[in-house]
């Protein structure tokens, strides 16, 4: 199930083979996102995988909470809550019961559920500063410009070869200016550094005109429009430093890779990215769109995370780990918590027939 997630039939100037030029993984890293719903069983599972698999970080890609309505989890902790508790209590529940379990440092993207109301971005920064602080982000933030002391819900730190930068499109007015002018200055920052390889993306909506286009940045003018320069200024940055450039969004609950190998870009394969959904941390499981002719081992049916395989030329190899559907594979101390048929109903159940801002539609070409 292991992916390479770049391209095997574009220019020679913008593919690495793994097999010729890196000299096997050097160290691992581990995303998902959209935990929501079933993420206070799911993300435990998760944690204990990623331990497992000796990840230096997991990166969650947002949608902590539903916040619009009960989490089931939640729900079946509290049963005689309302939700004016719930709003006020959720994000706590997922400090304490999907963040806690994690070893390792945990990077947060922010998602669509984090700015419902009464949820707010700044609220969420202030919640979750801690982890937007982390050292490394400080640390990164500071050599990047000393006088920067704001907290952003976009930010990047650089691991050995590889500078993961992640992006804030949480609300449908995202990107808005001053991020995509702080993301620019970023790709020149990596652009003249010679130490870094490659760069991964991560963000919760997928950029616009994926195979999930009917639940992505496609889904307002700013995001489509802003969306559409991000994408671009990856494609330029490739072609001018020839470093490796990946690409991590959830939002849609399902697992799917090569999702901008569309079929209006297949036709110039040079203008395709290496990229990924994994919405697969808890959330109400989404069918998958009906045209999926180029993307590689979509599957709508399972929990997990992606884990990334980084090897010394800066290369990734991608994998998707499942969370096997059985009662062992949940951690003990979660089993306390849950009565057994909830959580074989979390991991057997927990469908969607469609999405519930509509069904999924075909890719869109960019215009």
């Amino acid at each position: 199930m292991r992916l390479k997630l770049w391209l095997a039939a574009c220019a020679l100037s913008f593919c690495q083979s793994t097999d010729a030029q890196s000299s096997g993984p050097v160290w691992n890293f581990a995303v998902s996102g959209d935990s929501r719903n079933c993420g206070d069983v799911v993300m435990p599972a998760i944690a204990e995988g990623v331990k497992r698999d000796h990840a230096e970080f997991y990166w969650h890609l947002g949608d902590y909470r539903a916040i619009y309505n009960f989490d089931e989890d939640y729900k079946q902790l509290h049963p005689t809550t309302n939700i004016a508790s719930y709003e006020e209590q959720a994000w706590e529940d997922f400090i304490d019961h999907q963040l806690a379990p994690f070893d390792v440092t945990v990077y947060l993207a922010l998602g669509n559920h984090e700015t419902i109301p009464p949820k707010t971005r700044s609220e969420a920064i202030q919640v979750f500063a801690d982890w937007w602080d982390d050292p490394s982000i400080k640390a990164q933030r500071l050599a990047d410009d000393p006088h920067n002391h704001t907290l952003q819900a976009y930010y990047h730190w650089i691991k050995q070869s590889v500078d993961f930068i992640t992006l804030d499109n949480g609300s449908d007015d995202m990107f808005d200016d001053d991020q995509v002018k702080w993301f620019e200055d970023e790709l020149k920052r990596a652009s003249a550094n010679g130490q870094i390889r490659s760069v991964v993306v991560g963000m919760h909506r997928a950029l616009p005109d994926s195979f999930s286009t009917g639940h992505s940045m496609n889904d307002s003018a700013q995001g489509t429009a802003s969306g559409r320069r991000v994408y671009q200024d990856l494609l330029n940055f490739r072609m001018n430093t020839q470093k490796k450039v990946y690409v991590l969004a959830s939002h849609s609950h399902f697992s799917m890779g090569n999702v901008y190998n569309t079929a209006c870009r297949r036709q110039h394969p040079e203008t395709i990215l290496p990229g990924w959904i994994v919405g697969t941390a808890g959330a109400v499981r989404y069918q998958l769109p009906k045209d999926l002719q180029g993307a590689e081992e979509p599957q709508n049916d399972l929990y997990g995370y992606l884990l990334g395989r980084v090897s010394q030329d800066g290369a990734i190899q991608f994998e998707f780990r499942p969370i096997e559907k059985q009662l062992n594979a949940i951690p003990e101390s979660v089993r306390k918590l849950f009565p057994d048929a909830f959580i074989q109903q979390c991991l057997e159940g927990n469908h969607s027939s469609s999405q519930p801002e509509g069904p999924p539609q075909p890719p869109r070409c960019p215009e």
